[in-house]
């Protein structure tokens, strides 16, 4: 009896030892953290003075890449320069933001051969009237299903920015969920968190409610809706000097969004500070709140 007993408490030592093993093995996989990038509408007016300076500012800041708005400098008509020029500099390209008039326009082709040059793989629709208009939402939607599709055969995902008005009411949920229910899983939902807090709403539960979807996005704060973007030097719209909590954020981005890249977008900027000098301390500030991401 005594030596069956020895026998089994071996057995189970084996057999925990094979768990931990298992465990020790599943712990050892890790998600990248997404890297973070600059929205180059942050910086306009630096943008449209010096395209060449600005973006070597960015480099140098340390962020890994740059999403697009229409600016490209002295590139305009040159994707294979700017594609060199970034890879010099270590930048990679986050996205493009596109309308879907330039997608569906007569010079599409032109512009969709200027994102493969470059190595684009998602282009945004950064805003579209129809979005929170019960009688013209489903003409968007099939908009974006036909653009969609031509996208796709380039390799190219496409996606949506949302403002404050995608939150309201719409079919017992929001127009944004309207959205993401009747657009492809491959279409990108690119949650911008300033203007769902602005609306009142938990960035973190939309990235959980449609899982994979959030591969990119806009990191910001927004205290007002309009114009000049010169506000008070203490008003929390530097990242990292506000209360929200950018860690849980990330996490849920990781765990459930698929999220990629944070795309640093600075609309607002603190009195004595110029836009470049803004976007610099939120991303200072981001690293801060959010210690993996110090890399």
């Amino acid at each position: 009896m005594r030596r069956i007993k020895t026998i089994t408490f071996f057995l189970l030592l084996s057999l925990l030892g094979i768990q931990s093993c298992a465990s020790d093995s599943s712990d050892s996989t890790q998600v990248n953290p997404p890297k973070v990038a600059l929205q180059l509408h942050s910086v306009r007016d630096a943008v449209s003075e010096d395209f060449v300076s600005t973006l070597k500012q960015v480099a140098e800041i340390g962020f890994d890449g740059v999403e697009f708005a229409g600016r490209y400098g002295p590139f305009a008509n040159d994707p294979e320069g700017l594609k060199q020029f970034l890879e010099k500099l270590g930048l990679e390209i986050s996205g493009m933001h596109a309308n879907l008039k330039q997608l569906k326009g007569p010079k599409s082709k032109e512009l969709i051969a200027f994102y493969n040059a470059l190595g684009a793989d998602k282009v945004i629709i950064p805003h579209d009237h129809r979005v929170d208009d019960p009688a013209l939402i489903d003409e968007l939607i099939q908009d974006i299903i036909t653009v969609s599709t031509t996208l796709e055969t380039h390799n190219i995902k496409l996606g949506f920015h949302n403002h404050a008005k995608e939150f309201k009411s719409f079919k017992n949920e929001t127009f944004w969920d309207y959205l993401a229910q009747n657009t492809p899983d491959t279409f990108v939902l690119q949650l911008d968190v300033g203007w769902a807090i602005y609306a009142e709403q938990d960035p973190i539960s939309f990235v959980q409610k449609y899982p994979n979807r959030t591969l990119t996005s806009h990191f910001k704060r927004r205290t007002y809706q309009g114009k000049p973007n010169i506000v008070a030097a203490d008003a929390p719209v530097i990242l990292g000097s506000d209360d929200y909590d950018w860690a849980a954020l990330v996490n849920a981005g990781m765990s459930d969004g698929g999220m990629q890249w944070i795309v640093i977008e600075q609309e607002e900027y603190p009195e004595g500070m110029t836009s470049m000098e803004s976007a610099k301390a939120s991303f200072d500030g981001l690293k801060q709140a959010v210690p993996m991401l110090q890399r």
